[in-house]
């Protein structure tokens, strides 16, 4: 292995998640749980209609592959007149990915709190709304945050694949030097490396959270 290439390496590559797959996660996951949120109630409307569209929603995304919908995204649109640029095609696409799985942990957190606390809200004249503004999703944020952070942690890997659509995120650049250099195992291994050292502060963030959110619960 060239250790001095590793090193020469390591900053640009490190530069490349800070800057490009940090960001394009953080971005795509928060607009990814508005979406799952929507679709989430959506699937809890005692409409039809409503109901049907959320199903219809997350069936197609997580029947779908991520990689499918990318291309679709950003080579598909521009046959019927919407050209997207790489990094809003990449946000799109993962949004929407994060939104069709992230809305069953929403859903479920809701359903797993209480009924009473629904009839609590009514029972001090809160509105349905209110009631699910001021207590319930409070609670079922608590329950959701594993399974959500875990979609986090996914979406950061995941976000290699946007390299696919020209995106300049850490994979983009391992493309880059590794073609550059001709040493592909190296580079490839170093940004494995470095996708693993996110993952495991994430992880360490996670259960920090998790420790913190179970003191407010009562044993």
């Amino acid at each position: 292995m060239d250790w001095q290439l590793v090193a020469d390496s390591f900053w640009p590559l490190l530069r490349g998640g800070l800057t490009g797959t940090i960001p394009l996660a953080l971005a795509s996951f928060a607009i990814g749980l508005v979406l799952a949120l929507i679709v989430a109630l959506l699937r809890l409307s005692p409409n039809p209609v409503l109901s049907w569209i959320g199903r219809a929603y997350v069936s197609v995304i997580r029947g779908t592959p991520l990689l499918v919908q990318l291309f679709v995204i950003f080579y598909g649109m521009p046959s019927i007149g919407i050209l997207l640029d790489p990094w809003p095609s990449a946000i799109i696409a993962f949004s929407l990915n994060v939104g069709g799985y992230a809305a069953e942990v929403v859903r479920a957190a809701i359903l797993s709190v209480p009924k009473g606390q629904w009839e609590a809200g009514w029972t001090v004249g809160m509105s349905p709304v209110r009631s699910l503004q001021r207590i319930i999703l409070p609670q079922a944020a608590r329950v959701s945050v594993p399974p959500l952070s875990n979609t986090f942690i996914s979406l950061v890997k995941d976000t290699s694949l946007a390299s696919l659509i020209l995106v300049t995120e850490m994979f983009r650049k391992a493309q880059e030097i590794a073609a550059f250099s001709n040493e592909f195992l190296t580079i490839y291994v170093e940004a494995a490396f470095i996708y693993w050292l996110f993952c495991t502060v994430l992880s360490s963030g996670q259960n920090a959270l998790e420790k913190r959110l179970d003191r407010y619960v009562a044993h």
